[in-house]
């Protein structure tokens, strides 16, 4: 199985990426980055690419592909909703559009968020654009699509968030998400369940289209 990841420089990117690189049916990893991610690995090639609104200069390097695991995002904070729209939703469907075209039969799966709003019409910002963009993805023609929306994430391997607030919850507040884990064990997931279960789905598909805590939680056994 050969994989295209984007957004591997931050938390749940870099979770999904050490799954494949360590997962025996995951024979090469594209990523595709802004800047380097430092990790040699014989399965792994990188592509540096500073423009998401055009992905035309690399076409030719995305194809033969069967599956891509979109996990890039920012926080919604500090940006207006055209800035977050072009980041979030824009890069994400231009480059969805363009292995659609070289590889119509690929699953393809993308990293929303609870509470994202599927009808595009709540007060939440952040949450319309990202409904937005699972639709427009569900709706593209992918053989396979899915849209992840974990809740709080556990950082394992090592990883650590790129944006310092979150970090800094980590860094203090994981004897609380712990906790909460032991009350609703089916809220929190960590970053190699959600890895894993990208590539069961990919391999084996899955009962929901939209996959909540839960699903992801089952869909990493199967």
């Amino acid at each position: 199985m050969k994989v295209i990841i984007t957004g591997a420089t931050g938390m749940v990117g870099k979770g999904v990426l050490l799954e494949c690189l360590d997962h025996l049916e995951v024979e090469k990893v594209l990523l595709i980055n802004r800047r380097g991610i430092g990790i040699s690995h014989a399965k792994l090639e990188e592509v540096i690419h500073a423009d998401f609104s055009d992905y035309s200069s690399i076409k030719d390097q995305l194809k033969g592909f069967d599956a891509a695991y979109l996990c890039m995002g920012v926080s919604a904070a500090g940006l207006d909703e055209a800035k977050y729209a072009e980041i979030t939703h824009s890069y994400t469907i231009n480059l969805a559009k363009t292995i659609y075209d070289l590889n119509p039969k690929m699953t393809i799966t993308y990293v929303s968020g609870q509470g994202t709003d599927s009808s595009e019409k709540g007060r939440m910002m952040w949450a319309r654009v990202k409904g937005k963009t699972e639709n427009d993805l569900l709706n593209m023609g992918f053989s396979q699509a899915f849209m992840f929306r974990p809740g709080t994430i556990i950082p394992l391997k090592g990883i650590r968030s790129s944006t310092k607030l979150y970090q800094f919850f980590y860094d203090y507040f994981m004897w609380l998400i712990k906790l909460i884990k032991l009350v609703a064990p089916n809220t929190i997931v960590n970053t190699t369940q959600l890895g894993l279960a990208m590539i069961n789905v990919t391999k084996a598909g899955y009962t929901k289209k939209i996959l909540s805590p839960k699903d992801i939680l089952v869909a990493s056994k199967l």
